[in-house]
């Protein structure tokens, strides 16, 4: 009788808590993240950014090649393309540097203004629209307002 006792406390201790779990859900937001980049202005200026950094190291390439065929000898020739690699390599590196670092500064942002219409909204989790089926609420929108207000 004791056993049935604490198995039936037990039992309804979990029926309170998974009660409890449902009152206190508020359910899923979902959000479109291109959309957000395409309607958030620090992130149109982070991809000006990134792709006028892309067309400098392309110039940087054109150049090279007409200096390059300019060279008359094998060893200048040799010399020019060792040179020119280090110098790319170190374009190449800057590049990835400012792309990583303005991907994270616009992650971060996008993430921290999420987290406060996670709040607002009273939402379990916010996650990306391609991850819902069916259902959730689209919070895209609030999420573009925090941004834009500057969080």
């Amino acid at each position: 009788m004791k056993k049935f006792k604490m198995a039936m406390a037990l039992i309804g201790c979990g029926l309170m808590l998974a009660s409890a779990n449902q009152v206190l859900a508020g359910g899923v937001g979902y959000i479109d993240y291109g959309k957000i980049q395409e309607g958030y202005p620090l992130a149109q200026q982070a991809i000006k950014e990134v792709d006028a950094k892309a067309v400098e190291l392309q110039q940087f390439m054109v150049d090279k090649e007409k200096q390059y065929r300019a060279l008359d000898t094998p060893l200048k020739k040799q010399n020019f393309e060792d040179a020119t690699s280090r110098e790319l390599d170190i374009k190449q590196d800057e590049y990835a540097r400012l792309r990583n670092q303005k991907e994270e500064l616009i992650f971060n942002n996008i993430q921290a203004a999420a987290k406060k219409v996670l709040v607002e909204q009273n939402l379990d989790a916010i996650v990306d629209y391609r991850v819902i089926f069916v259902g959730g609420v689209d919070v895209t929108e609030q999420v573009l307002q925090k941004l834009r207000a500057g969080n």
